[in-house]
């Protein structure tokens, strides 16, 4: 049978090893569920990748142009649903508007390089380039009428008899 001495010390050990862990899972959910800020943000993605030695993330960056021929700013972002990466890579090279979720305090890279979450993803039309809208076909227009034939002048081989003149006597 086990001390009462040696009992106490394990259970010690235990609560020592356990309550941290407990604690560190905790935190992690609570901040993977809790997000201190919403938000939206347009542009041009530039990449995504899913990379990580252990664990594999989606990472992405936006370019996000305001007026033609300025510097772009840049957001990196990272994303937890493989859908919405789908749904991104898709829409590359379109101007796209991403929802995301910020995440402070995430506790390891393994669950995101950044604290920014993607949510979902839209394609908009661009402001300054904006796609053609397909536009009705124009209605027939009427055919253009005949012009009128130039009477023959006289001495012509088909002109046709003449009536006499009739004078007043």
């Amino acid at each position: 049978m086990e001390s009462p001495r040696k009992s106490g010390r394990s259970k010690w050990l235990l609560y020592l090893v356990i309550l941290p862990l407990l604690l560190f899972a905790a935190y992690t959910w609570f901040v993977l569920t809790w997000s201190y800020s919403r938000g939206e943000r347009a542009g041009y993605v530039q990449k995504l990748s899913q990379r990580g030695w252990l664990c594999k993330t989606w990472e992405g960056e936006i370019a996000l142009v305001t007026i033609p021929g300025t510097v772009a700013e840049k957001f990196e972002f990272s994303v937890r649903s493989d859908a919405v990466a789908a749904k991104i890579n898709a829409a590359m090279g379109q101007r796209v508007s991403l929802d995301y979720e910020q995440h402070i305090g995430v506790p390891s890279s393994c669950f995101a390089d950044t604290e920014y979450f993607v949510t979902d993803v839209r394609v908009v039309p661009d402001p300054v380039n904006p796609a053609p809208s397909p536009s009705p076909s124009p209605a027939p227009s009427p055919a253009p009428e005949a012009a009128p034939v130039p009477a023959p002048t006289s001495g012509s081989a088909t002109e046709a008899p003449s009536a006499p003149a009739v004078t007043d006597r």
